[in-house]
């Protein structure tokens, strides 16, 4: 059963920029997706369209559903879809600099959550990122952009949420810290059930975690399927994992497909 379903949606900014063109996808409940794709493919649009951040970007669903729960999230503002489960990390690890981590934690929890719960909480947060414990009274503008990533991560954990979000975790990360942060989000999966959404560049690591994954390009999804079979397509070889398949154009079908995949 899926706990997040988008059918058919389309996303326009300044009611001219058509950047979703009919995307529709599924995460099921306590599973990892990953939505693959470059730059610019409408990735990150479509994770705002279902965590209510379009709005201040001048953005708005026109069509489909995002469904969540079984509930039709329509116009619902971004602070009620956090009270039903919903947390993104946005791209480019936001955290409040000024503060330290442990400020940060205790900032990001709900008001009318208890002291207890909250102090449970930040140790769960500590418990996946040790580094942030040891950190935890020095200013988060001056931890390492792994560490902050991690701060954002636990942020959005203290919220206690059914569906996560994450909008490239690794960018802009060492390698071995890509491998570790990622290894991090799959125990927090098994750990604590939740649901994850992944959006990523990197899938070499991102097709190691998930249970199911999309890709995206220009707008629209043009592949999806388990992490084992996107991992033998010769296309996905050759664009997303460093792969040099050698093609036969004179296969004119394969050779149209991948035409409309670059137009």
């Amino acid at each position: 059963m899926p706990i997040l379903s988008l059918q058919n949606i389309e996303v326009i900014y300044d009611k001219v920029f058509l950047a979703i063109k009919g995307v529709s996808l599924e995460v099921p409940e306590g599973r990892i997706v990953a939505l693959l794709g470059a730059n610019g493919a409408g990735k990150s649009t479509t994770l705002k369209a279902v965590s209510g951040l379009l709005k201040p970007e001048r953005g708005e669903v026109t069509r489909g559903v995002v469904t969540f729960l079984d509930q039709a999230l329509g116009n619902l503002p971004a602070p009620v879809r956090v009270q039903m489960g919903i947390a993104q990390v946005l791209e480019g690890r936001r955290v409040f600099e000024h503060l330290n981590p442990e400020e940060n934690l205790l900032a990001a929890s709900p008001s009318r959550m208890g002291r207890g719960r909250i102090a449970e909480l930040i140790e769960s947060v500590y418990g996946y990122f040790p580094q942030l414990k040891v950190r935890r009274r020095s200013k988060a503008g001056y931890l390492s952009g792994g560490e902050q990533q991690m701060l954002a991560i636990g942020r959005a954990l203290m919220t206690e949420p059914k569906l996560l979000m994450l909008d490239e975790p690794g960018l802009g990360l060492a390698p071995l810290l890509v491998v570790e942060i990622f290894n991090i989000i799959h125990r927090i999966n098994q750990s604590e059930g939740v649901s994850i959404l992944l959006v990523e560049q990197n899938a070499v690591v991102a097709l190691e975690i998930v249970a199911y994954a999309y890709l995206m390009e220009n707008g629209r999804v043009v592949m999806d399927g388990p992490p084992e079979v996107l991992k033998e397509n010769p296309d996905i070889k050759e664009f997303y994992l460093g792969g040099k398949e050698k093609f036969d154009f004179h296969q004119v079908k394969h050779y149209r497909r991948r035409k409309r995949w670059l137009a």
